[in-house]
């Protein structure tokens, strides 16, 4: 089963990577970085876990910093601190998700990345925690980055 960070999530889900296992990348968190995920499973992902009530895992958590450069995101993310997640909920809209996340929960940064307006399954939400919050809100559409999430949905 794994090292458990909480309730419903584990350590082997926050840093399960397709890409590390098909090129062979080390992706191995050290103490400080499974703090910061314990951080994020208990302040976001357990509270999305009981209000939708449906199991998910993160598409991604954490990130080594090899793996992080592999994947072509920033050198400044926050996956390589094990502080950000990149989340979807089975059956709920990613704008719906992140509207919740928004107005419930105390978080660092929350990206709406690559969202199509009436689609409600695409893209993803990605969240991340410190502790000493921004609240930062900003959507992502693969070339624009915008403040806010964009139009209100139910």
């Amino acid at each position: 089963m794994g090292v458990k960070l909480s309730d419903h999530f584990t350590l082997s889900e926050l840093t399960k990577s397709s890409t590390a296992l098909r090129k062979n990348i080390p992706n191995e968190p050290g103490g400080i970085e499974i703090d910061n995920l314990r951080g994020v499973c208990t302040a976001i992902l357990e509270p999305i876990r009981e209000r939708f009530g449906v199991p998910f895992s993160p598409m991604s958590g954490y990130r080594s910093l090899v793996l992080n450069n592999e994947v072509g995101s920033s050198t400044q993310s926050q996956h390589v601190s094990g502080q950000a997640v990149d989340i979807e909920v089975p059956g709920v809209s990613n704008l719906v998700l992140a509207r919740w996340i928004v107005d419930n929960l105390d978080f660092d940064q929350l990206v709406l990345e690559h969202f199509i307006e009436g689609d409600h399954s695409s893209g993803w939400v990605h969240v991340s925690y410190v502790g000493k919050n921004r609240g930062d809100v900003l959507r992502f559409d693969g070339s624009v980055w915008s403040l806010g999430l964009g139009k209100k949905e139910s």
